[in-house]
């Protein structure tokens, strides 16, 4: 909680008005036990009748004057308080942003939703309520015990013999509660994350007839947030009747031996009936402790979640007076290169000297480290051993964003935006000419497949791109790429889903790209053939490497995977002969 109030301290000004009402309201609340008493002391039994107008008018005017600072303080307080949480989330998805995609491997969707919108949430219903109505109680038991002193000290002596058990009723409570919501919040990420993946893979569980599976899955999850609700509840119960029963006991005790002053003249009626409203707003905050102390235990498990998020020193950052070429030629040499992944090896003594405007291609079977080679360009990731150099510049030396934003990439699994294609296509660029769009459309084969759509460019695609094919997909990835103009392109298995037709053209419209650096990562032959350098990749190691004439004289991997691909054709061949 302390950082959360941190966060409310850059509001301290717009406080100082809602503060201001509720001292206000607060002090007009303190005058009606004392206009309640001359009602009933010298109205009905003094007989001055004369005085009821101007004290119900004083009443009136009381509860005018309580609404307006009352309105005034609830709107500037949640007003304010949604500033805080906006501030919270802003600053918590922006250091999202700066995580590296080692983070991302640990975590789960569901969880970070989680704490961008629940956790955040609750932060704001807190500070903009509990808060509030926290430091209310505090100015009313304080003020409420001053009064009651000053109105008759014994009554006053009795009714706070009882308090110093409810806050420790309440402290009780809050301990044991804040465990409670602590793992409510991890439950309910889990049941998040549960319905998130079954929501994304709809068509994959409804294409295997796994609906039942899935719901028996949900519905165990949510066996357990509601396991963990009725825990808290538990609590709930075990403490707050209690405080109940104590906050009325006092009321007894007051009124009992109220009267009995009363009876022996020691007090009038109408100081006992002001007395008593003045306990009633000594109780009352000592019933909403627990209220209270629920909203804050849920608040600070929340703030405990987020923080940890945000207490996450990215592993992968610029360093201090990092490099920033003013023109990058897309020169990549990796020299000894290895790369653990869950201290294991995933790329051994990698060796790759890409000249500006060269094309290597990577070839190996799944898992062999392909992907490995391209992510740690970019420093998705950082190499274990040895080192990576841009145009002779160590990458951990480079500034991070002017690194990435010379490297254009289609990865494997293509992600589109619920948007429009056009702006799946901009997504890398700001204000992009129509002349470069139609470039890069272009050579990506994306126009033709656009024409048969009614809205062309400004087709929505939908959720990741549902309601397109992957090769369709492939193309729209690889024209936003090609409109970046990065002098590096990677495309990591960027036209498996075309056709062989469209392939070749994409591979011509690429040949013409003379002054960019590209790594091409496929498993056909067709599409790395042109390369100057292929690259066979197994276990994490080059095995092969050459061209693909020489690769072929080799007569080894390359080879095989060549004489498997076009065994058919061959054949084919040999029955037309």
């Amino acid at each position: 909680m302390r950082r959360v109030l941190g966060y409310v301290w850059r509001y301290k000004y717009l406080y100082l008005v809602p503060i201001l009402a509720m001292f206000v309201s607060v002090g007009l609340d303190m005058f009606n036990p004392v206009i309640t008493q001359k009602i009933i002391d010298q109205v009905i039994l003094g007989g001055r009748h004369g005085l009821l107008f101007p004290l119900l008018l004083a009443l009136l005017l009381i509860t005018l004057g309580r609404a307006l600072f009352g309105y005034l303080r609830d709107y500037l307080f949640n007003s304010t308080g949604a500033k805080v949480a906006v501030d919270i989330s802003n600053d918590l998805f922006a250091h999202i942003q700066k995580l590296p995609f080692s983070y991302f491997d640990e975590v789960n969707t569901g969880e970070i939703m989680s704490r961008t919108t629940e956790d955040v949430q609750t932060i704001w219903n807190t500070i903009s309520f509990a808060v509030r109505s926290f430091l209310e109680q505090i100015l009313y038991f304080v003020t409420a015990t001053v009064l009651l002193l000053m109105t008759e000290w014994r009554l006053a002596l009795i009714a706070l013999t009882i308090m110093p058990v409810l806050l420790m009723l309440a402290l009780k409570l809050e301990a044991k509660i804040h465990r409670a919501f602590e793992k409510l919040s991890d439950q309910k990420a889990v049941l998040n994350t549960v319905a998130q993946e079954n929501i994304a893979g709809v068509r994959v569980v409804k294409a295997f007839g796994r609906e039942n599976y899935e719901i028996e899955k949900f519905s165990r999850e949510n066996k357990g947030y509601y396991n963990r609700n009725l825990s808290v509840a538990g609590i709930w119960a075990k403490y707050h009747p209690t405080i109940e029963f104590l906050s009325n006991l006092v009321m007894v005790i007051v009124i009992s031996v109220g009267g009995m002053f009363v009876v022996r003249s020691q007090i009038t009626l109408g100081e006992l009936v002001k007395f008593n409203g003045y306990v009633m707003m000594l109780v009352w905050p000592m019933r909403a402790m627990g209220f209270l102390t629920n909203m804050l235990a849920a608040c600070s498990a929340s703030a405990k979640k987020i923080f940890k998020i945000m207490d996450i020193e990215p592993a992968i950052a610029s360093p201090p007076a990092a490099a920033s070429p003013a023109e990058f030629r897309g020169h990549v040499v990796f020299e000894n290169v290895s790369f653990k992944y869950h201290n294991e090896y995933v790329l051994k003594n990698i060796n790759i000297n890409a000249p500006p405007g060269s094309t290597i291609a990577i070839m190996g079977a799944t898992g062999a480290g392909k992907s490995s080679i391209i992510n740690l360009i970019g420093r998705y990731y950082d190499c274990t051993e040895g080192r990576i150099t841009v145009d002779g510049i160590d990458v951990r030396e480079l500034d991070l964003k002017a690194l990435r934003d010379n490297i254009s990439v289609v990865m494997q699994d293509v992600f589109l935006f619920s948007d429009t294609i056009a702006e799946n296509i901009t997504f890398g660029v700001d204000n992009a000419g129509e002349e470069e769009f139609m470039a890069a459309v272009a050579d990506a084969q994306v126009e033709e497949f656009i024409r048969e759509m009614e809205d062309g460019y400004q087709t929505i695609v939908g959720e990741r791109g549902i309601g397109l094919s992957g090769g369709q997909k492939q193309r729209i990835a690889l024209a936003r790429a090609l409109l970046k103009k990065g002098k590096v392109l990677i495309l990591d298995d960027a036209t498996s889903s075309l056709d062989m037709e469209t392939e070749y053209r994409i591979q011509k419209a690429l040949r013409k790209r003379r002054d960019v650096t590209k790594f091409i990562i496929a498993h056909r032959i067709s599409a790395v053939k042109d390369a100057d350098e292929i690259l066979v990749i197994d276990q994490g190691e080059i095995v092969e490497r050459g061209s693909h004439e020489s690769l072929l004289r080799q007569k080894g991997r390359y080879y095989r995977i060549y004489s498997e691909q076009f065994k058919d054709y061959d054949l084919l061949q040999k029955d037309v002969v």
